[in-house]
C-alpha cells in the first residue's frame, strides 16, 4: 500500500487528489474510500494509505483509508 496526504477535495463533484509520499498525485473518487474516511468531512491534509489501480485515464487511488 502507498501512503500520502489528501491534497484537494472537490466536494460537489465527488472526487479529489492525493499526493503520495513519493511526490506523485493520484485521482480518487468518493466510491474508492473505505469506511474509515467520510468524504463529506475531508478538507485536505489528512494522512491516508491507498492502493494504486489502473483506469482508462491512468493510475488512480482505491481503497483509500486513514493512515
Amino acid at each position: 500500500m502507498a501512503t500520502g496526504t489528501i491534497k484537494k477535495v472537490v466536494a460537489d463533484r465527488g472526487f479529489g487528489f492525493i499526493t503520495a509520499d513519493d511526490g506523485k498525485d493520484y485521482f480518487f473518487h468518493r466510491d474508492g474510500l473505505e469506511r474509515s474516511l467520510d468524504f463529506d468531512r475531508l478538507v485536505g491534509g489528512e494522512k491516508v494509505s491507498f492502493e494504486i489501480e489502473s483506469s482508462p485515464r491512468g493510475p488512480r487511488a482505491a481503497k483509500v483509508q486513514a493512515a
